[in-house]
């Protein structure tokens, strides 16, 4: 019907308030005894070393034998059966049973969705050991959207002025760089930043959570960690909600001074921990000058390094809100869905929750309609929600557009979908309609949400109409699903 508004009939309105991804192949022959997540399926985990991480001082690899380890010894049974700072991480967990390890070897790119071996595309988990080369735009890309599919990413930094290859770059720039200048989600997407600070010693302890999966996993037990010129990290719970401190600097806690952090990014899974000597065995190439920080008996980091890696694959319990499978449960997260209730729990333009006889409600009495004046207007529907993480999600509503305007080949009157973050930054435009999509009766039209997971979001629709013939859009009966 068409759907002119020539009346004031408006009312204003007041804002309310990782999946893992299992491989068939056999398990990896254990020259040990696998602890008890060890299961059929095999955890793939890439560690990089195309960003210089070897530089200088530093060997932060796993083997000398890259893309594949076993190349060097298909059954280590001690660290040194690999050669690398690194090499006690990866033989505790090829002797588990339950990993499959490669490398990217320096000169490669990371790439997902590719062909090639070491596409993350093939990968539960990605361990970036204190990268000293910036990433490329396409590189950033790719390790965004594998998070956002559900992979696992292991973040370890080291102090500010970390610049082992002198190229003015250190690991804190690096690091912060791709959480905040990528072309998937720039806007905080994690929920932290990393601090430019330097803390030369100390062994900062583990938060008491019997139920986290990283301090209390298959791995063994945490209780402390170790500072040996390293950094720590701000959070910021309320740009991702998943964001939690598991380790904190010496009379630091909430949402400052955390030196290890977990979160999560659409349905995989992030740590980040502030020193690189934590993981440094003390063995590796000839020539550097390493440290074990290991074995370091004031600390227990092999079983803070082995249960993040189980925990980001996918293999270790979840706990609360942790992505993760089976962990979502279903609901509908939208409140006054069909706007039943009138002018509440949306944030609106004057007059856009109605019950107006000037358009039909899909279903009851009231809907949102927005334009249709024919003169020069903007209005707004939105609503801010938590999407829970590791949960899927599904945006949906129904929508009609009326129209006077006469023309099949331009779009004089729009109707935007939006997603934006909790700073009202556009994170994504789902579609735009316009008077050319007028037709009789409602359309239903649904959206991927998955990716927003484990955030704070808005869904706002804006309407634009033009200074002459009217278009009406007409909402209806939403839902924001999850599962």
């Amino acid at each position: 019907m068409l759907g002119t508004r020539r009346f004031p009939h408006r009312l204003t309105t007041a804002l309310a308030a990782l999946g893992l991804l299992a491989a068939s192949a056999a398990l990896q022959a254990s020259a040990g005894a696998a602890p008890a997540h060890a299961a059929a399926a095999t955890h793939r985990v890439l560690f990089d070393n195309a960003h210089a991480e070897t530089a200088g001082n530093a060997d932060w690899i796993i083997s000398t034998s890259q893309p594949d380890p076993l190349g060097q010894n298909p059954s280590p049974s001690a660290e040194t059966d690999w050669t690398g700072a690194l090499s006690s991480w990866g033989v505790a967990l090829q002797k588990s049973g339950g990993y499959s390890l490669k490398t990217l070897p320096s000169g490669a790119s990371l790439a997902y969705g590719g062909s090639s071996a070491t596409d993350l595309s093939k990968f539960d988990t990605l361990v970036l050991p204190e990268p000293n080369t910036v990433f490329t735009a396409a590189e950033k890309t790719a390790i965004m959207n594998f998070v956002k599919n559900g992979g696992g990413l292991f973040m370890i930094s080291d102090h500010t002025a970390s610049d082992r290859n002198n190229d003015g770059k250190d690991s804190v720039q690096i690091l912060n760089d791709l959480m905040s200048n990528n072309s998937v989600d720039s806007t905080d997407p994690f929920g932290f930043s990393i601090d430019s600070l330097n803390i030369d010693s100390g062994y900062p302890a583990a938060v008491n959570d019997s139920t986290d999966p990283v301090l209390h996993g298959s791995f063994g037990t945490v209780t402390k960690s170790l500072f040996a010129n390293g950094t720590t990290a701000t959070l910021k719970p309320a740009d991702n909600p998943a964001v939690k401190g598991l380790v904190y600097r010496g009379g630091y806690s909430g949402t400052t001074g955390a030196f290890f952090v977990t979160s999560a990014f659409g349905k995989g899974r992030v740590a980040f921990w502030g020193d690189s000597s934590p993981i440094d065995d003390g063995t590796g190439q000839s020539g550097n000058t390493l440290y074990d920080g290991w074995n370091d008996s004031g600390a227990t980091n092999a079983a803070l390094a082995l249960n993040a890696t189980a925990w980001l694959a996918g293999s270790g319990a979840d706990s609360g809100g942790d992505p993760g499978t089976g962990s979502c449960t279903a609901a509908q997260l939208l409140g006054n869905a069909g706007f039943e209730s009138g002018a509440t729990t949306w944030s609106a333009t004057s007059g856009v929750i109605t019950a107006s006889t000037g358009e039909k409600a899909r279903s009851g009495s009231y809907y949102a309609w927005l334009d249709g004046t024919g003169t020069a207007a903007t209005d707004t529907l939105s609503q801010s929600v938590t999407v829970p993480a590791g949960c899927d999600a599904t945006l949906s509503f129904y929508l009609h557009v009326d129209t006077a305007e006469t023309t099949t080949t331009t779009a004089y009157d729009t109707l935007k979908a939006q997603v934006l973050n909790s700073s009202g930054a556009v994170l994504a435009t789902l579609a735009t309609y316009s008077n050319l999509d007028a037709s009789t009766g409602y359309t239903r039209r649904s959206f991927d949400l998955g990716g927003y997971a484990g955030q704070k979001i808005t869904v706002k629709f804006t309407g634009t109409e033009g200074s002459k013939l009217q278009t009406s859009f007409v909402l209806d009966d939403t839902a924001l699903d999850v599962a």
